[in-house]
């Protein structure tokens, strides 16, 4: 801003207080919320619900009452449970997003700060820059080649370049230039509320990990009402009556269809969305959670991620040599013109200093005040910095003031002897480094300056220096590195910094890999498909890269097949933000445009929390695959009576009736299923590559409808036949309602001991249940001590048992139903034992690690 802008002192802290006390927040008024009655009701008519309110009322027209009471319950339940866990989920996002940094640059009390953007007030003096999301209304006071994106508003993907009086309006962007600006309109006054008033009954389409359960779950609907359908007509080719067959039918229906299986999701992504959060990271959209996981390739800036973005300013170099920053008045002369070209200040207020801008412009300025650099003048012209150019530029008192970086200033600078030996030089130690230039001789007039672009501006100039700033990495960098790489994730680092200084900082954090491949972006091969194949190697470093770079970056790495996570601060890094599958922005230096493009935005800036969400994205995957494993052994277990009734044609009776079939889905399967999808990250999570296949692959099928299920049916039906054998009943006979209950009761809780062992088998896909396997989860432990007071009541409580159809085993009964703890526990820790040495045999060995790493998993056991 020119020095007139700056003396404007804006609006008093105490005058913004009462506008404020009138005016009231500068934020949208929300939408009217659907009432929560609504939101019920309608988790009672979708699809899997309108399936069982038709099975209700057909049950209620064939003269089964309590038939259509229960599965009326249990479309209740179910609706109310997916309700719950939908506004939870819902309610968990509200919170995350105000999480997400909102803030203005405005000028109170004459002195240049950052308040909330909800606390402007009409009349506020506020200041934009590129990269700004604006925050209200502005009457636009100076403009500098500023260009405004309002596509949010207008859909023209123009950008617009607004002069001084005109308007810009809350909601859109600043891609490039800088201004100041007099708010004239707040919150429900803005342009962007009656916009938002149009829009908020718009809805997000699914998401992909939404799609591929909806899928799993229609299929096994459908062939749900298929095998219903088909049993039905068997029963009738028995001889068994029409009422009884459609009992029977409607049995077979509800013991596949997993009424439970999308609430359980929803609160999986839900608990590892705040988990996230509270690790800094901020899932934007919950499907994200589950591609986090499945991440192959990061891209990852290098200023403030994997550096802290403290700068200094450790080393000046002019063209009469180095200078000695122990004398800082010895900088005075580069240091006016570094800083002058700059907009980032160390600020002042109640007593203590504040840095306000970009990292980079607040160290110069922190040199500048201690050499004494005058800041006087009269600025008639500011040339912002652009990713084209690389460089910003002021024109004050009719002298050009640039600094850029060194290859984009030094061509344009007379012969400096030395100048490049010591950007060398300083490269070579990591520093980042800025050429400092001015062109003596006046520029134009001030009237003529505005009509000329930079290039006619920027030429004839001479170099005044060189400043290395020094930006140290991050300290638990290089051991987020190492994590990626035992977890078989390549790493790219992709900065617009000189090659010299990024490969310095690659060596330093231990990013940059055999190949020691450091290109720019100047040299990037032109063909997408030969650009892939250079950069598929892990420990590549990019330099110079402009943002239409990173978004051929992205795009080819992803056309080889890679689920790639893209970091980006800038305003033109959205696109590349947005081709990634997962588009990370920077939450303490990133810009507003960035963070609106991206899935995942780090409120720390840090490489690290990347890491920690990639694993925590692992851990929700597996837990998917636990608690449908854990499901549908249990679907097995309870279909397999009514395959064994109808394949002894009708002679052996049927071991669970319709109302246990509810009771096992509803009562004792729900809480253990909920508990396995807040399983805690397995230690072993991030060694090896991550599985991003189906989640219902051969391997899941095997285990459920080979190993597990069969397991568990055999005790079942095993226990129910010999309770029946006990009681003198021959094959073909028909029980008394006594002895059929009493070995109902037992098949009964076979199924629920059994899921009991099942809960705990499924905490691991490739590990036996060890001598810990209560630690670890104590979700788990008490989940399945309510799944057994469950039984004991659905057994013992007599209302109940005989409403469900059965009733207290006999001793006997209680000790074959046990059985089935040690058949699922044996025949899991066998599979597992087979699948293991299997691994062996195909030469699946975990690599040697590098001394003190932990040694990996064999590729694909990431999860378990």
């Amino acid at each position: 801003m020119s020095t007139t802008s700056r003396a404007r002192s804006g609006l008093t802290s105490a005058q913004a207080a009462r506008r404020l006390a009138g005016e009231g927040p500068n934020t949208l008024p929300e939408g009217r919320r659907t009432p929560a009655g609504v939101l019920l009701i309608r988790e009672m008519v979708h699809f899997f619900a309108l399936l069982l309110w038709a099975a209700a009322g057909l049950a209620l027209l064939a003269g089964m009452p309590q038939l259509a009471l229960a599965i009326a319950v249990v479309v209740v339940l179910n609706g109310a449970f997916a309700f719950v866990q939908e506004y939870r989920a819902d309610k968990a996002g509200r919170r995350l997003r105000e999480l997400i940094p909102a803030d203005a640059k405005v000028v109170r009390d004459g002195r240049r700060t950052v308040v909330n953007a909800a606390d402007l007030v009409t009349g506020d003096l506020v200041l934009l820059e590129a990269g700004d999301r604006i925050s209200a209304d502005l009457e636009l006071a100076e403009t500098h080649e500023l260009a405004v994106n309002e596509s949010m508003l207008t859909g023209e993907s123009v950008p617009r370049r607004p002069r001084e009086k005109a308007t810009v309006f809350a909601g859109t962007f600043v891609v490039e230039g800088e201004a100041a600006a007099v708010v004239t309109a707040t919150g429900p006054r803005t342009r962007l509320a009656a916009v938002a008033a149009l829009t908020r009954s718009a809805t997000r389409p699914p998401s992909s990990l939404a799609r591929r359960l909806g899928r799993v779950v229609k299929v096994i609907a459908v062939i749900a009402l298929g095998v219903g359908v088909l049993f039905f007509g068997l029963s009738l080719l028995l001889g068994m009556a029409p009422s009884a067959g459609f009992l029977f039918a409607i049995g077979v229906t509800v013991a596949l269809v997993p009424e439970g299986l999308l609430p359980t999701v929803t609160l999986s992504l839900a608990r590892a969305a705040q988990q996230m959060a509270g690790q800094k990271a901020l899932v934007r959209h919950l499907e994200a959670v589950e591609t986090l996981g499945a991440t192959t390739f990061i891209c990852t800036d290098k200023t403030g991620t994997l550096t802290r973005n403290e700068m200094t300013v450790v080393q000046v170099w002019t063209p009469r040599g180095a200078l000695d920053l122990a004398d800082p008045a010895s900088a005075a002369e580069i240091m006016r013109s570094a800083v002058l070209s700059s907009t980032g200040r160390l600020v002042r207020a109640n007593g203590r200093w504040k840095p306000v801008g970009d990292p980079m412009e607040v160290a110069l300025h922190a040199l500048a005040l201690r050499a004494g650099s005058s800041e006087d003048g009269t600025i008639t012209r500011r040339l912002p910095f652009d990713p084209v150019r690389r460089r910003s530029s002021v024109i004050v008192d009719g002298v050009l003031h640039l600094k850029g970086a060194p290859d984009a200033v030094l061509p344009l600078c007379a012969a400096a002897p030395g100048a490049e030996q010591a950007l060398e030089d300083m490269s070579r130690r990591g520093l980042r480094v800025l050429a400092v230039a001015r062109r003596a001789a006046p520029v134009v007039s001030a009237t003529q300056t505005t009509a000329q672009t930079a290039t006619d501006v920027e030429r004839d100039l001479t170099l005044l220096g060189l400043v290395g700033l020094e930006d140290p990495p991050r300290e638990d960098v290089a051991e987020a590195i190492g994590r990626c790489r035992l977890a078989g994730i390549k790493l790219a680092m992709i900065t617009g910094d000189h090659p010299g200084t990024a490969r310095a900082i690659a060596e330093k954090v231990g990013l940059l890999g055999p190949e020691e491949l450091v290109i720019t972006g100047a040299e990037l091969p032109g063909d997408d498909e030969a650009l892939g194949a250079l950069l598929d190697h892990d420990g590549a470093v990019i330099a110079r890269v402009t943002p239409e770079d990173k978004l051929r970056v992205a795009r080819a790495l992803r056309g080889r097949g890679h689920v790639v996570a893209m970091t980006g601060d800038g305003v033109n890094d959205g696109p590349a933000l947005r081709e990634a599958d997962i588009g990370v922005a920077m939450g303490a230096s990133g810009t507003d445009v960035a963070r609106e493009a991206a899935d995942l935005v780090l409120l720390d800036d840090h490489f690290a929390t990347i890491v920690t969400a990639v694993e925590l994205g692992r851990a929700t995957y597996a837990n998917i695959r636990r608690f449908l494993t854990y499901h549908l052994t249990d679907n097995v277990a309870e279909l397999t009576p009514f395959a064994v009734w109808a394949l002894s044609g009708g002679t052996i009776p049927l071991a669970l009736t319709v109302l246990q079939v509810l009771a096992l889905d509803i009562g004792t399967d729900l809480l253990p299923a909920l508990a396995l999808g807040a399983e805690p990250s397995n230690p072993r999570i991030m060694r090896g590559p991550a599985r991003t296949g189906s989640l219902v692959d051969r391997r899941l099928i095997r285990r459920v409808f080979g190993v597990l299920g069969p397991a568990e049916a055999a005790v079942e039906m095993a226990g129910f036949v010999a309770v029946l054998m006990l009681g003198g009943w021959t094959l073909g006979a028909e029980p008394s309602p006594a002895l059929l209950a009493a070995a109902s009761g037992t098949a009964f809780a076979a199924v629920v001991l059994g899921q009991l062992a099942n809960a705990f088998a499924c905490r691991s896909e490739t590990r036996p249940m060890g001598r810990r396997w209560w630690a670890g989860n104590p979700l788990l432990l008490w989940a399945v001590a309510v799944e057994a007071v469950l039984l004991v009541v659905f057994l013992g409580v007599p209302p109940l048992s005989g409403l469900l159809g059965g009733s207290f085993p006999p001793p006997a009964g209680w000790a074959l139903a046990a059985l089935a703890v040690p058949a699922v526990v044996g025949a899991d820790a066998l599979h597992k034992a087979i699948q293991g040495r299997k691994r062996g045999r195909t030469g699946h060995r975990p690599a040697r690690p590098a001394r003190g790493a932990a040694a990996p998993s064999p590729p694909g056991q990431a999860e378990r």
